[in-house]
C-alpha cells in the first residue's frame, strides 16, 4: 500500500504550493499532467526551507535548517522518507536525476538567509544561483525528462528567467526584508537612500534577464511551455506594476497582483499561446 503514501506525499506538495503561489499553482496547472507532480514536489520542498529561514523566527532556524539538510539526503539515498514533502522531492530528484550539486547550491543559499551579509556583486550573484537559477534547473531537469543535450541548450534561459523571478520578489518583499528580516541583496546600495534612480537601476537588470528568458520559453517542450510561459507572464506583470510605484511606495508596502487579474491575465496568456504568438 505504499502507492497511497505516495499519493499522499505528492498531494501535500501541492497543497503546499496552492497555498503559497497562485500564481505558481496556476502555472502548473497549465503543465501537462505527468510532470505536475514532480514541480510541486520541488516548489514544496524549496517553500519548506524558505520558510524555516523567513518565517520560524521563535526557533533555532540553523538547527532546522541542518536538520533538513540531513533529512534531504538520507531520503534521497535510501529513497523513502517519513516526511511527505521530502518524500515526494527525493522521488522526484531520482526520477529525473536532478544533479545533487543544484540542491546542495540551494541549501547554501538558505544558509546565506541565517547570517548578516554585506552583500557585494560576487555574492549577490551567488545567492540568487543558489536561491533561484538551480531552482529552475531543477524545473528544466523535468521539463526535458532526461534529455540532456535538451537540458543543456535551455540551461542558461532557465537560470535567466530563476533570476528575474527573484530579483522582482527582491523588489516586491523590500519592506518586509529590510524592516523585519534586516536583510539588503542588492550590491552597493544604501536602503536608507533607496530612490526612483536606484530602482531604476535594478529594473534594467530585469529587463534583461526577462528578456534573455523569454527566447528559451519559446523553445521549451510543448509539455512545459505554455505553463512557463504563464509564470512568466505574472511575473511580468507583477514588475510592470513595481515599475510604476516609487520607490518611497515600495519601501513601506508589498506590490501584490490580485488573484482575478491573474485569472484574466490566464485567459489572454493561453489565447495568445494558441494564436502561435508566444
Amino acid at each position: 500500500m505504499k502507492k497511497l503514501f505516495d499519493e499522499l506525499a505528492y498531494k501535500v506538495s501541492k497543497v503546499v504550493t496552492e497555498k503559497y503561489s497562485t500564481s505558481f499553482s496556476l502555472g502548473i496547472l497549465a503543465l501537462k499532467p505527468s510532470i505536475r507532480p514532480a514541480i510541486y514536489a520541488i516548489y514544496g520542498y524549496v517553500r519548506l526551507a524558505d520558510e524555516i529561514v523567513d518565517s520560524f523566527h521563535d526557533y533555532d532556524k540553523e538547527r532546522l535548517l541542518q536538520r533538513l539538510k540531513t533529512e534531504t539526503w538520507n531520503a534521497i539515498d535510501e529513497k523513502i522518507s517519513l516526511n511527505p514533502i521530502l518524500q515526494s522531492f527525493q522521488e522526484t530528484v531520482n526520477k529525473f536525476n536532478i544533479d545533487k550539486a543544484l540542491i546542495e547550491q540551494f541549501l547554501h543559499s538558505m544558509e546565506m538567509d541565517l547570517q548578516k551579509i554585506d552583500y557585494n556583486s560576487d555574492l549577490y550573484k551567488e545567492y540568487i544561483l543558489g536561491s533561484a537559477e538551480v531552482v529552475g534547473l531543477m524545473c528544466l531537469q523535468v521539463f526535458t525528462e532526461n534529455k540532456k543535450e535538451t537540458f543543456e541548450m535551455l540551461k542558461p534561459y532557465a537560470m535567466k528567467l530563476g533570476s528575474a523571478f527573484q530579483k522582482v520578489n527582491f523588489l516586491r518583499d523590500l519592506k518586509d526584508d529590510y524592516h523585519i528580516l534586516g536583510r539588503t541583496y542588492f550590491p552597493s546600495i544604501d536602503m536608507k537612500v533607496f530612490n526612483n534612480r536606484i530602482k531604476l537601476q535594478v529594473e534594467n537588470e530585469i529587463e534583461e534577464d526577462f528578456r534573455n528568458a523569454l527566447i528559451g520559453i519559446r523553445r521549451l517542450p510543448s509539455s512545459s511551455r505554455f505553463g512557463v510561459y504563464l509564470a512568466y507572464k505574472y511575473y511580468l506583470s507583477l514588475f510592470k506594476k513595481i515599475k510604476n510605484t516609487s520607490a518611497e511606495k515600495i519601501m513601506n508596502q508589498r506590490i501584490r497582483i490580485h488573484n482575478g487579474q491573474k485569472f484574466s491575465l490566464a485567459m489572454s496568456s493561453y489565447i495568445k499561446y494558441k494564436m502561435a504568438k508566444l
